[in-house]
């Protein structure tokens, strides 16, 4: 068992505390046959990373603005099988509320709107792709999710599934735990420790935030 000091968690959304795979699968394979392109390929780049971020890279001559209000559009209508994933009620009530926040790729609506699906706690300090310049696997978003939390980042640990999310933690200064929900253990080696989702993650709180993993 490692038992880790820190200050802050600064989880992930998708992948890491819901389950929304067979959603963002469906819209975002339905928007890929549209511009005829790969379906299977543009779910696996969509996934960790701002959807505006994927639409430019693939279509650089669309407007991609407005393809990205579509998709937005899709994935909030579609919500009807968005569930928690194990551990993540248990482990989310373990931590003070001080303790803990939210760092997505999402919107700041899709965010809200996925949370209450899975009947999650919507943190007030939240962090989207709507409050930043650079999206993962840039260390914008997790440093402003430290910031958030009022803790230097390198004091935080952060909570990811995919390799961007990954790499934006460690860009960041944190120390990273990877969950094998979404991404192969192959994909996960640049964090620090690898786990099989939130069931593998306690905590035990005193002056200082410990965080434990089995």
């Amino acid at each position: 068992m490692a038992r880790i000091a820190c200050r802050g968690v600064l989880f992930d959304l998708d992948g890491v505390l819901i389950d929304s795979t067979p959603a963002v699968a469906r819209v975002w394979k339905k928007w890929a046959m549209r511009h005829g392109l790969d379906p299977e390929e543009v779910v696996r780049r969509a996934h960790g990373r701002p959807s505006i971020t994927t639409i430019r890279e693939l279509l650089p001559h669309t407007d991609a603005e407005s393809e990205n209000r579509m998709v937005e559009r899709a994935e909030i209508e579609d919500i009807a099988d968005i569930v928690p994933l194990p551990g993540a009620k248990e482990l989310l009530r373990a931590l003070s509320p001080d303790r803990w926040t939210i760092v997505t790729s999402c919107t700041r609506a899709l965010a809200e709107v996925r949370l209450r699906a899975a009947g999650l706690k919507i943190p007030g300090k939240m962090v989207t792709c709507s409050e930043v310049e650079n999206g993962k696997p840039h260390p914008e978003p997790y440093l402003k999710g430290a910031a958030a939390l009022g803790v230097p980042a390198v004091d935080c640990v952060v909570v990811e599934d995919a390799p961007a999310g990954i790499r934006s933690g460690k860009a960041a200064a944190a120390r990273v735990i990877a969950v094998e929900t979404t991404a192969p253990k192959s994909e996960l080696c640049d964090a620090d420790w690898i786990v099989g989702s939130c069931a593998d993650i306690g905590v035990a709180e005193a002056a200082e935030l410990m965080i434990e993993l089995w």
